[in-house]
């Protein structure tokens, strides 16, 4: 049983390119693929996509060869299951100066913090990957 899946799910993204792995896969959920839709948007991943292997769905993982990126991404989590972080539109700032996202999750989708703040909207900072 998981308790925190975003934090799974980030913790198995950063294990997978330590490991220099080139696909991986995890348990589905809404909130995953969302999460990966916004990394592979911004390019911290390939590409990802959704396969059903006896009637349980899962998320296949293509990640970037670090050998010709040679970029590490970091993945760090924010709002956490005991301790949730709740942030106005205007309180959401730039990560690492611009060069890292914010990952929001607002009432009805999931978006970067550059989106947040330029439709005026703001909920749960779910976490920051530079």
């Amino acid at each position: 049983m998981i308790i925190d899946p975003i934090g799974d799910l980030l913790t198995r993204v950063r294990n997978a390119y330590m490991a220099r792995l080139e696909e991986m896969t995890v348990p589905y959920s809404k909130i995953k693929s969302d999460i990966l839709r916004i990394l592979k948007k911004n390019k911290y991943i390939i590409d990802f996509e959704t396969i059903e292997d006896d009637g349980k769905k899962s998320i296949k993982v293509i990640l970037n060869n670090l050998k010709i990126t040679k970029y590490l991404p970091n993945f760090k989590r924010i709002s956490k299951p005991g301790q949730r972080i709740y942030v106005g539109a205007t309180d959401i700032k730039k990560s690492k100066n611009g060069k890292g996202i914010f990952i929001v999750s607002t009432p009805k989708w999931v978006i970067t913090g550059y989106e947040a703040r330029s439709l005026n909207v703001g909920w749960e900072l779910l976490c920051e990957v530079f």
